[in-house]
């Protein structure tokens, strides 16, 4: 069991770790733009929207029902102004039916447990009705405000609504008009980051192969691949995010901001490319997986044709490299290797050696190493920028005919 000292101490740690996390984002906010400094924007904006309520409700009208416009002010500076629109109606929506229930149970019960009891059960079944969101559950808590603060009268539902309002305009107003939230960078830096971390996975599976590897190197691959999947998940949500941040985004206003157009973001082509070689790194890995389960029948090449495929994944995680850079934003020539066609095409035509000599040897073995460079040719034509490998393997998909027909040559040895 763990005793208090030991509790403490993981405390303790746990602490300075998250200090050292919001130190690290502070630092981030303010050496670059990126999500840390926008994070920070939109949390004073929230703040600001919230302030400029409360001195135009609470100061400047004198309303004794301030309270509800810096409530709803804040909460509708939201991440982009699409979202904010949209929430604002649904906020209010469910401001408006948890004070007309709320005051309508105390005006026929005249008490507030018993009105509580009343509104409640309803409201909160209302919270969950689709068309209002995440904002349904201001349907229950609005009535329990309002039945706490113990004013219930035409004048104060009346009040209150007019404040919600009130918050709900200025919270769109200073979201839309203040450094309003596009997320155009975040599609570009997760196309980077996902053609920088293939790279990495066929980097880490070429070097491999040049050494000892087995059974549990086999799986750790398959599941470094598999993570690419996340990757993949998190492009396509910051795709639906850019596309949303543009919507009721008003364009002279985001020049004034020096916000990028959409143009400057990469196609949609790019996620469903990545997406397509993400898929083809996780296939060869599982095949080398089976190859390397001692109770299957395949069995993995060996020797020199096998450091001739470990170069060959080593190039392609090369050109993924470049590539991150390129949908970073830079020229695509910062890369650690720059590798060429002639290089490629020496060593598939090698590796196509290798093959026609396995298959003299044994069919099986021929049968692995036919699939793992079909993976492979698959992975170059989707990554290579200036074309197709020597044979006319198709653009990075097993389905083309092109890559069919590559198939059905690399399957001949097993006949």
């Amino acid at each position: 069991m763990t005793g208090p000292r030991e509790g403490a101490v993981r405390f303790v740690d746990a602490v300075r770790r998250e200090a050292a996390a919001a130190g690290r984002t502070g630092a981030a906010a303010v050496r670059a733009p990126g999500r840390e400094r926008d994070l920070v924007k939109q949390s004073l904006k929230a703040a600001g929207a919230g302030l400029l309520a409360w001195l135009v409700a609470g100061v400047w009208m004198d309303d004794p029902m301030a309270l509800m416009a810096p409530w709803v002010a804040v909460v509708l500076v939201q991440a982009t102004v699409y979202s904010s629109v949209r929430q604002a109606g649904q906020q209010f929506a469910a401001i408006c039916v948890g004070t007309l229930v709320a005051s309508g149970a105390q005006e026929l019960t005249d008490n507030t447990t018993v009105a509580l009891a009343v509104s409640l059960p309803p409201l909160m079944l209302l919270a969950n009705w689709p068309r209002l969101g995440a904002q349904g559950i201001y349907t229950a808590t609005t009535a329990v405000f309002i039945l706490a603060s113990g004013t219930v009268s035409e004048y104060a539902v009346a009040h209150r609504l007019g404040q919600a309002a009130l918050g709900a305009v200025i919270g769109v107003a200073v979201n839309a008009l203040v450094l309003p939230p596009v997320h155009l960078r975040d599609v570009r830096e997760n196309l980077a980051l996902l053609a920088r971390e293939t790279g990495e996975v066929l980097h880490t599976v070429a070097e491999g192969l040049c050494e000892e590897w087995d059974e549990q190197s086999a799986a750790d691959w398959t599941g470094a691949a598999v993570r690419l999947r996340y990757r993949v998940e998190a492009l396509r949500s910051a795709r639906a995010w850019s596309r949303e941040s543009l919507r009721l985004t008003y364009g002279p206003l985001r020049a004034l901001h020096r916000v990028p157009p959409a143009s400057a973001v990469p196609p949609e082509d790019e996620d469903r490319r990545w997406g397509h070689l993400a898929d083809n790194v996780t296939a060869l890995t599982r095949t080398l997986a089976v190859t390397a389960d001692e109770h299957r029948t395949p069995a993995p090449p060996e020797g020199p044709v096998l450091r001739l495929y470990a170069r060959l994944l080593e190039l392609i995680g090369d050109a993924c490299r470049v590539e991150a850079d390129r949908l970073g934003g830079g020229d695509g020539t910062s890369g650690p290797g720059q590798p060429t066609r002639e290089a490629m095409e020496d060593l598939h035509r090698r590796l196509q050696e290798g093959l026609r000599e396995h298959a003299r040897r044994s069919s099986q073995t021929a049968a692995v190493l036919g699939t793992l460079l079909l993976q492979a040719e698959n992975l170059w034509a989707g990554t290579m920028p200036d074309g197709e490998p020597a044979d006319g393997t198709g653009p990075g998909d097993a389905d083309h005919p092109k890559a069919a027909q590559s198939a059905e040559h690399h399957r001949a040895p097993r006949r």
